[in-house]
């Protein structure tokens, strides 16, 4: 399946570097490019990882200082002409919309150019609060994630993202566990009272064990109807990604023209199999997912 990426690019080692990997993916990029200064930037932003091990927890630090995607714009991306391409989907999420004042503007004018496309725009939410803090705090967030949601079809975040970054009230029914999906559902019609546009509604389930240990399903509510994805045991390596790739797959279902059940099985299956790989990046094969999905094993393939 064709995809692109519409970013910022800083034209230094390091740009370099994440541009390859952006070609060797086979990702279509669209830049907007910047000059480092030699010293302080403007910067790619990294992130660092330790994995954890058993009951030492993951730890997850950014350098976002100076960063690139910070400074983005409206009118930085030939939006008309991105889209003139066929495109049929357009995603973007919550921590881009935090970098910065603008970069929200930059994620409603994309979205207004899908939706004039005829393309599919879905949001992950991904609220997380030390972002959001920099630029306004808690109620910034909801009034800005307000205004992207409007043009939003599909829908992923769990609980807590729905309630900090919509401002929507809390589930009325308490789960019983982390992979009881009864409060997920029980905050769709709030969702849809607010936005009523919206299609569909997704996220995952996990249950944390250890770091290494977890236990992992999904859930949509999809045009009315409610799917649950079976709870797989999973051995971690790496959690980090695993939302992202559950989003990814299920994507991938609901373009390729899967019935509902197997498009969150799809994403289910990514999810867990992104897991198993270092960094939140997959590398994951679609045969590898279709099999997961099915319910294949772990036993060796010869």
């Amino acid at each position: 399946m064709r995809t692109g990426i519409a970013c910022a690019m800083v034209d230094y080692p390091i740009g370099d570097l994440i541009a390859e990997r952006v070609r060797a993916m086979g990702v279509t990029p669209f830049y907007k490019h910047f000059k480092h200064d030699g010293v302080a930037g403007p910067n790619m932003a990294t992130v660092y990882s330790d994995r954890g091990q058993g009951v030492r927890a993951p730890v997850v630090f950014y350098n976002r200082s100076n960063e690139a995607a910070a400074r983005l714009k409206p009118g930085d991306f030939d939006w008309k002409t991105i889209f003139s391409s066929g495109v049929r989907w357009f995603h973007s999420g919550g921590i881009f919309s935090a970098l910065s004042e603008s970069t929200s503007e930059v994620t409603i004018e994309a979205m207004q150019a899908a939706k004039a496309a005829g393309a599919m725009v879905s949001y992950d939410l991904n609220y997380r609060e030390k972002l959001w803090n920099a630029i306004g705090g808690h109620k910034k967030a909801v009034e800005v994630i307000d205004r992207i949601v409007k043009y939003v079809d599909v829908l992923v975040g769990n609980e807590e993202d729905l309630q900090k970054g919509i401002g929507i009230p809390g589930p009325e029914v308490a789960a019983k566990s982390k992979l009881d999906p009864s409060a997920f559902f029980g905050m769709i019609d709030n969702v849809r009272e607010k936005h009523p546009q919206i299609k569909i509604v997704a996220t995952t389930l996990r249950e944390v064990h250890s770091t290494n240990r977890h236990s992992w399903s999904a859930v949509a509510w999809i045009n009315g109807s409610t799917h649950v994805a079976p709870t797989a045991e999973l051995d971690v390596y790496d959690r980090v990604g695993g939302g992202d790739g559950f989003a990814a797959g299920f994507i991938y279902g609901l373009l390729n023209g899967e019935d509902n059940e197997t498009a969150v099985k799809l994403g289910w299956a990514h999810g867990a199999l992104i897991t198993t790989f270092p960094g939140d990046t997959t590398m994951a094969t679609l045969e590898q997912v279709r099999a997961f999905a099915a319910g294949g094993s772990a036993r060796i393939q010869r």
